[in-house]
């Protein structure tokens, strides 16, 4: 039929017969824990905030950082804030801090930064999104609120041009 040798997956997670142990399928991560770090949901003017008819204005705060750990594994935190108000009253604001314990193997160092900054939180956000979704939608809120997609690679991108501009400038755009 084929020469092609089965993937290590068809093995269990083994390598192929034949196939070195220590070969690598190349760069990648493995995330080994998620977790919801902080999180607080403020409803202030319920039950009125609950029947206004208007859209509210949504102010949106996306924040990204990665921290190496001795044990020689990498946390990641996604930090998102919405804020929710009208002209005459705030909505509601969610906060949260979801985070994530990563691995990474076979990352060149100048691609560990891109990585831990554009795909971890690219993995997390999902998750992240449900959890804010869920807290609007048990304050009362429905529909609940959905985050859009967040473009993490453009974001990581714009904070690179911020910081080659140097301090004087990054207020600036």
């Amino acid at each position: 039929m084929t020469d092609a040798t089965p993937p290590a997956d068809a093995n269990n997670g083994a390598p192929a017969e034949g196939q070195p142990q220590d070969q690598q399928q190349g760069p990648g991560f493995r995330i080994l824990a998620q977790y919801v770090k902080d999180m607080s949901f403020e409803n202030p003017r319920a039950p009125e905030s609950l029947r206004i008819e208007a859209k509210p204005q949504i102010d949106m705060g996306v924040e990204m950082s990665a921290q190496g750990r001795p044990d020689g594994l990498f946390e990641v935190e996604l930090r998102l804030s919405v804020k929710a108000s009208t002209e005459s009253m705030a909505v509601f604001h969610v906060e949260l801090v979801y985070a994530g314990l990563f691995a990474l193997t076979g990352v060149q160092e100048q691609d560990i930064e891109p990585m831990l900054l554009i795909e971890c939180p690219r993995y997390l956000f999902p998750y992240a999104r449900e959890i804010i979704s869920g807290a609007t939608a048990d304050g009362g809120f429905y529909p609940p609120f959905m985050l859009d997609p967040i473009d993490f690679a453009g974001i990581y991108v714009q904070r690179q041009q911020q910081i080659a501009r140097g301090p004087n400038d990054a207020g600036q755009a």
